[in-house]
């Protein structure tokens, strides 16, 4: 089991409205994510806009190419991309494109 640790960044002034959005995550979307074998999926934020992740999968990258497959991460995607600073070398990537994995370090089981 892969675990994948990234960070992305939420607009200051938009953190609180991304807080309430993810108490209520679409049902659609968390069946996807699970389907597509997301699990143990963890969102950490700062109040400055830091976005950490944590995720467990068999394969990080099958995982993302199943969740890109769907309808409701396509939707998730364009509803949530104004809440993020700009992302990747271009600035127009997806949040779901820009997770990169952190490199693990350590780990204590």
């Amino acid at each position: 089991m892969q675990r994948v640790c990234f960070l992305l960044k939420v607009r200051a002034d938009r953190v609180a409205e991304y807080r309430e959005r993810h108490s209520a995550v679409w049902p659609e979307m968390l069946e996807a994510l699970s389907a597509c074998g997301w699990h143990n999926y963890s969102l950490f934020l700062r109040e400055d806009g830091l976005l950490v992740g944590y995720l467990e999968t068999e394969d990080f990258a099958a995982a993302r190419a199943a969740m890109d497959r769907t309808e409701v991460n396509d939707r998730w995607q364009r509803e949530m991309a104004p809440f993020f600073e700009p992302l990747g070398p271009s600035g127009e990537q997806r949040a779901d494109e820009a997770m990169a994995p952190l490199t693990e370090v350590f780990h204590l089981d």
